[in-house]
């Protein structure tokens, strides 16, 4: 029998994913939409303006969409709202008993609430053990460029040690939500700077890489500069990314380790798991958005470029899809990792 799920925000961009990538998931079955007020009470085919390049699934095409308020037949509840109404209402659904997996920037930094990366920190669930919602809790996934960041610098973090980066991104419009950035604002441009990017990619993966300490975490000693640019590409964030590492090695090596990084959602077969999180690629002009972003689900990091560093020790380039394996793709993810445990 399969969990029945809601999703807020379901008419947004991530929302819409949501959808997609839950239309014939083995676990879940979506039995509530909710989105603004405005939306509310409409069939969903009426509320939504669908853009993504797969069909709407039929059976939610006339499903009533109600408002954000912790009445939905469901306890699990996929939150893809903006982050200008999300905070309040997730700590509503949390307080009624709903556990809520949120793409919202709003309780990321809260002390209880875990910033999961399924392969990276899973063990930072334990976290909500904590939390004073009785049976609901809140947990949260990262910002979408850190995910791909945070993934290709984890394998090099357990096996030479990481005391600094710099990271260079060129992000996706679809990152901006629906309807966006302006046509005018970006065809023959780039806009070198995204509101707030640059402060969650210096904070979240230290939160992230850190270490547990029974209701804690103690972020990760590592020095992050960041500089985020947004790009007239549809999906797929592309970072270029400079490391120095604590021990030397060499990049037939870190290449290695990149290729035979796994982790318990591996191990476990979890439906939204990529069977292989990192694909390095030896091209010299790959990895690109183009070819790249749907790789293993959508849910790869693609990574190449690897070569010496005159200022720090290596460069590289990675690639991730920013709706999938930045939003919705990792939330669910964490859904399943948590109906496994």
């Amino acid at each position: 029998m399969k969990i029945p799920v809601g999703i807020l925000g379901a008419t947004g961009s991530v929302g819409q994913q949501f959808i997609h990538l839950l239309r014939d998931h083995p676990f879940f079955e979506i039995t509530a939409l909710a989105a603004s007020e405005r939306s509310a009470g409409k069939s969903y085919r009426e509320a939504v303006t669908w853009f993504l390049s797969t069909p709407m699934p039929d059976f939610v095409e006339t499903m009533t969409v109600q408002t954000c308020e912790p009445n939905l037949p469901c306890r699990i509840v996929f939150s893809g709202l903006d982050a200008s109404v999300a905070g309040p209402i997730e700590t509503a659904f949390a307080r009624e008993g709903y556990t809520v997996i949120s793409n919202a920037r709003n309780h990321r930094f809260d002390e209880d609430v875990p910033l999961v990366i399924p392969e990276v920190n899973s063990n930072h669930l334990a976290l909500i053990k904590h939390q004073p919602y009785g049976k609901g809790c809140i947990i949260t996934n990262p910002n979408c460029s850190t995910i791909g960041l945070t993934l290709a610098i984890k394998p090099l973090l357990d096996t030479f040690g990481v005391e600094a980066l710099h990271v260079v991104t060129f992000q996706a419009l679809s990152g901006a939500g629906y309807p966006g950035v302006s046509s005018l604002d970006i065809l023959d441009n780039v806009i070198p700077f995204i509101s707030g990017e640059e402060d969650k990619m210096r904070r979240e993966p230290l939160k992230i890489l850190g270490t547990l300490n029974e209701n804690r975490i103690i972020p990760a000693d590592i020095k992050i500069s960041a500089q985020c640019n947004r790009v007239p590409v549809i999906d797929g964030h592309l970072e270029c990314v400079s490391v120095k590492l604590k021990k030397s090695t060499s990049e037939d090596e870190i290449i290695r380790v990149w290729e035979s990084f796994r982790s318990e959602a591996q191990e476990k077969d979890l439906p939204m798991a990529p069977l292989q999180p990192i694909h390095y690629f030896h091209e010299s002009a790959y990895p690109q958005p183009k070819l790249h972003r749907h790789l293993d689900k959508g849910m790869a990091v693609s990574i190449g470029r690897l070569q010496t560093c005159p200022v720090l020790d290596y460069s590289f380039t990675l690639l991730s899809h920013n709706t999938i394996r930045g939003a919705a793709g990792t939330a669910i993810l964490i859904g399943e990792m948590m109906v496994e445990e």
